[in-house]
């Protein structure tokens, strides 16, 4: 059986005996039911992961035993930010749970013209929050030892307007680009996704202005959240460690 992999913020070491915290406790104690005696594996973070055993296990606390560390990393050596304007509903969800999946780093969610979802203050603060969770949990899955930040939610023209030596990347359904003439790239990859309505023309001559190359994935339209993955796959593939 496989062994669960719990995301705990704590510092961690070898030798330890910890309390886990509320959450990774809840999800090994009352989601996974396990108890005193059974494995997981442990991760913070700042890099690989430890083994550990459960020495307690109520409803409320689960404590452990940290014996040794794993330095396995399987992070791709492509420096991956995700610009996503935000979707509706459990797309945008649905995006960055398979983002992180495929070794993207940061995800900055967009408000753009076209946005359609309106989010502001807490409403948007417990937003990022969940997606913050999400993004933890894919990490979990996949076995990344390095958690994705998600930005806070910011206008799109903000966004563009970061200077960063990153390759600059637009998906456009009428770009000369496609992602096999894109030269390599010096730092990492900026891939900005726009709506579900697309970006405006006004939006599309501001990423150009900022230095943003318009790309073309394939003669059909796709819908934002199958654009998204299918350039970070497409680009993982040329440039990272996707096979």
């Amino acid at each position: 059986m496989r062994i669960p992999r719990i995301y705990e913020p704590s510092p961690l070491h070898s030798g330890q005996e910890l309390t886990l915290s509320e959450d990774a406790a809840n999800h090994v104690g009352r989601v996974l039911r396990m108890q005193a005696g059974q494995a997981l594996v442990l991760f913070n973070g700042q890099g690989g992961q430890f083994h550990a055993d459960i020495i307690e296990a109520t409803k409320k606390t689960v404590r452990v035993r940290i014996s040794e560390f794993d330095g396995s990393d399987c992070e791709s050596p492509l420096p991956f930010h995700l610009g996503q304007v935000i979707s509706r509903g459990e797309k945008m969800e649905f995006t960055i749970q398979k983002s992180v999946e495929l070794g993207v780093n940061v995800i900055t969610p967009l408000f753009s013209s076209r946005c359609g979802v309106k989010l502001t203050g807490e409403r948007l603060e417990k937003k990022i929050q969940q997606w913050q969770s999400i993004a933890i949990a894919a990490c979990e899955q996949c076995g990344r030892n390095q958690v994705p930040e998600i930005r806070p939610a910011i206008p799109l023209s903000q966004w563009l307007a970061k200077q960063t030596d990153d390759l600059k990347l637009n998906l456009h359904p009428k770009a000369e680009h496609s992602v096999n003439t894109l030269p390599p790239p010096s730092a990492g990859i900026r891939l900005l996704v726009g709506p579900e309505g697309g970006l405006s023309d006004d939006e599309i001559t501001q990423a150009r202005e900022q230095g943003f190359i318009d790309i073309l994935l394939g003669p059909r339209v796709l819908r934002t959240e199958t654009a998204a993955l299918t350039a970070i796959t497409a680009l993982q593939c040329r440039f990272g460690d996707l096979a």
